[in-house]
């Protein structure tokens, strides 16, 4: 509360327990200390019992807070409702509207307009229609207080005062807006309290045995906000005598991965309303609008691949990955001149998993999720590989007998396995030169014919959070383009021998969740250190606010399609595809994390345990190449790898971190040993009398996996950690 209000009420209601949490003009205090100074006096007065609780805020509410953020983007991590003080002077309706409008996009839930009356400007008649026949809001108009009379003494003014609010707070428009206020409130909660059991009877869950779901199982959601949701707190875990209507819960999966910059990022909320505004959605096919051409030239120039020139636009990385199975696989027939009737395989690794249309659950793996599925048909051939994990304190690449026995290898830092140039000199990628060689003569001499290398570059995320050896897929697409002659005979001078034009068969790569800062850089090749053909991006590209994905090709796959029969043409697409919408955010999305990269935001991560003593954070070409590092400490890492009797395996990368749990029954995706370590994350941790948190993470079989935002902090990481550890003790 602001000095000012505070003796104010001091004077006018002395049976109101109020206090002024920080006066301007102090030292610099962060959002944090505000957030949660406020939350433990909230705490305190509930705990004496029930009442109202109001948080006066200092000016207007894009006055800044004393970190400098404005006070709607600071306070609305508390989720509060609000009641609005309009203004009454001249000018008055433009800037209520806006303030409300403000808020509005911002997420927070005006549940009540006050004004004074005033005969002069009649403001509080036309914000009374305005927000009545809009939002359905009541608008409470106050008559103006008594001017004061410095003449008259400064007792006398104290009276007129008391007088003004004894005779205000009797009034009917106030007694109804409070009405109006308990009414809503407890309308907002019973709504929250009954989403589990009205879900349960509405919503078929995607990835879900419907008949094993029970309401318990349902966490509601009342928002979200930074890198956390507002979630129901169970019955069963509330304190005695505290209701705790909601908790803080980690989003531990990024929301399906999808996560980048928070949620409720309010430079993404506007410019999602700009589009919005400006152009709702527009069709697309054969026009353009600016978001579109200038997300286009925007990706092209981040991914930094010269092989690339072409973008198209679909919905998702599902449908992303579709088309961009149909380009290569055109590609591939044209050049070998197959017939459209040929059968042509993909080339792949194992569990290996590009989504959900027909065409790309072709292009994985047969495993549980998708044997059983009527449509799969398994159009490939899916190598096997070499895995890096973190085991009792060293870097393991743990390279099956298949590719070649003895030949794993130990590693005291991450980025020496991640140092390709260094390996390969050594001749580190023999054995899987031999093996790939070996395994792709044996299905051409059966008579299979290969369209396209298809990888989830270094790692593989549904299929198991598996981070593969990026030597065995450097050289995996080495091979491909070096034995071009393995795969057909082309004779023809079209196709010349540059590095822009694909060889031996397109490389697609799937960066759909590896891609845009997930693994720590813009894109998952660089480790690669190689260019992809054809590269397919989504979820970070727009931030996790909507869906939009984009698949990147080379001038050479673009040209496979070029004819005057409208047959020969891609035909795919979507109602809404390259929506302003979507293209304006995932502008702003870009922007954000290349600034966040150019500004060193990521640099205290990197220091702490990733970046080798000798090598500078703003390493060289050569170095930047092999550097790796994780927002989850390298210490942590370790000392996860030790917990031998439960931890088989760990490993860290940008914001992700997967730990591999030991499955008594051998068993992997179909394993529920990750469960109870998923269940002690989500009880959480308890900071005080009924105050807890907790972290929502999701597990694939023995693996459990948490990962943080682009925007995740070192205060969240450092207790992430605490509870990690205090659950794998249990």
């Amino acid at each position: 509360m602001w000095a000012g209000i505070n003796s104010h009420i001091k004077r006018f209601a002395n049976d109101v327990a109020h206090h002024t949490l920080y006066q301007y003009g102090q030292a610099a205090i962060s959002n944090e200390r505000i957030l949660k100074s406020v939350y433990e006096f909230a705490s305190e007065r509930a705990s004496v019992g029930p009442g109202w609780l109001f948080i006066e805020t200092a000016g207007g509410i894009h006055s800044p807070g004393p970190s400098g953020t404005t006070q709607a983007d600071l306070y609305a991590a508390l989720r509060c409702p609000v009641v609005l003080v309009g203004d009454w002077k001249l000018g008055g309706i433009s800037s209520t509207i806006s303030a409300f409008e403000s808020l509005k996009i911002r997420g927070y839930d005006v549940e009540g307009i006050v004004v004074f009356e005033d005969d002069k400007y009649g403001n509080s008649d036309y914000l009374k229609d305005y927000f009545t026949q809009r939002y359905g809001l009541s608008v409470t108009a106050l008559p103006m207080p008594p001017p004061r009379d410095h003449a008259a003494g400064k007792d006398k003014d104290e009276a007129s005062m008391l007088s003004y609010y004894l005779e205000t707070s009797r009034t009917g428009a106030v007694h109804d807006a409070l009405i109006r206020l308990d009414n809503r409130h407890n309308a907002r909660v019973k709504v929250l309290e009954n989403m589990a059991a009205d879900a349960h009877q509405k919503i078929w869950y995607p990835f879900t045995q419907q008949k094993l779901l029970q309401t318990n199982d349902i966490v509601a959601i009342d928002s979200a906000c930074g890198n956390h949701f507002q979630t129901l707190v169970p019955e069963s875990t509330t304190v005695p005598n505290i209701k705790s209507l909601l908790q803080p819960s980690f989003d531990g999966s990024a929301s399906w991965w999808t996560q980048g910059l928070g949620h409720g990022n309010s430079s993404l909320t506007l410019a999602a309303a700009y589009a919005a505004g400006r152009y709702g959605h527009v069709m697309f096919a054969g026009m353009i609008h600016e978001p579109a051409l200038k997300l286009a030239t925007l990706i092209l120039d981040s991914v930094q691949n010269p092989r690339l020139s072409r973008v198209f636009f679909s919905d998702n990385g599902s449908t992303g990955m579709e088309v961009a199975v149909k380009m290569a696989l055109r590609a591939a027939r044209i050049r070998y001149g197959w017939s459209p009737d040929t059968k042509i395989d993909i080339l792949g690794l194992k569990g290996s998993y590009h989504g959900d249309t027909i065409g790309t659950m072709d292009c994985s793996e047969p495993n549980t999720y998708n044997e059983k599925v009527e449509w799969y048909e398994g159009k490939g051939v899916w190598l096997d590989y070499p895995q890096i994990q973190c085991v009792a304190g060293e870097w393991q690449v743990q390279v099956p007998c298949e590719i070649g026995a003895d030949h794993s290898q130990r590693f005291s830092h991450l980025s020496e396995v991640f140092n390709l140039e260094r390996r390969i000199a050594r001749g580190d990628h023999t054995s899987y030169e031999t093996y790939i060689t070996s395994v792709v003569r044996k299905h051409l001499d059966g008579g299979r014919k290969f369209g396209a290398l298809i990888l989830e570059p270094v790692v593989l995320g549904a299929g198991g959070m598996e981070l593969v050896d990026p030597l065995f897929q450097h050289t995996l697409v080495r091979v491909v383009r070096q034995n071009a002659s393995l795969f057909g005979s082309v004779e023809l001078p079209s196709f010349p021998n540059d590095d822009r034009t694909w060889q031996g068969l397109p490389v697609v790569f799937d960066e759909v969740f590896t891609g845009l800062y997930r693994l720590g850089r813009s894109t998952a090749a660089s480790f690669l250190d190689v260019h992809p053909d054809i590269s397919v991006h989504a979820k970070l590209l727009t931030g996790g606010l909507v869906p939009l994905c984009v698949t990147l090709a080379s001038e050479c796959i673009f040209n496979s399609f070029a004819s005057e029969e409208k047959s020969d043409a891609l035909l795919h697409g979507h109602s809404y595809t390259a929506h302003a919408v979507g293209c304006q955010v995932a502008i702003e999305s870009l922007n954000q994390l290349q600034t966040m990269e150019k500004t060193g935001r990521w640099n205290w991560a990197k220091s702490n345990g990733w970046i080798q003593a000798g090598n500078s954070i703003h390493a060289g070409p050569s170095q930047a190449r092999s550097q790796v590092w994780s927002i989850w400490p390298s210490p942590l890492v370790q000392w996860l790898s030790l917990q031998a009797n439960s931890v088989a395996g760990v490993w860290a990368l940008g914001s992700v971190l997967a730990i591999h749990l030991h499955a008594a029954d051998g068993s992997g995706y179909t394993s529920a040993a990750a469960e109870g370590l998923r269940k002690r994350l989500l009880s959480g941790a308890e900071t005080g009398p009924g105050k807890s948190w907790n972290v929502h993470s999701r597990v694939l079989g023995n693996v459990l996996y948490i990962m943080g935002s682009q925007q995740t902090t070192e205060r969240e990481v450092g207790e992430i950690s605490d509870l990690l550890g205090a659950a794998l003790r249990e």
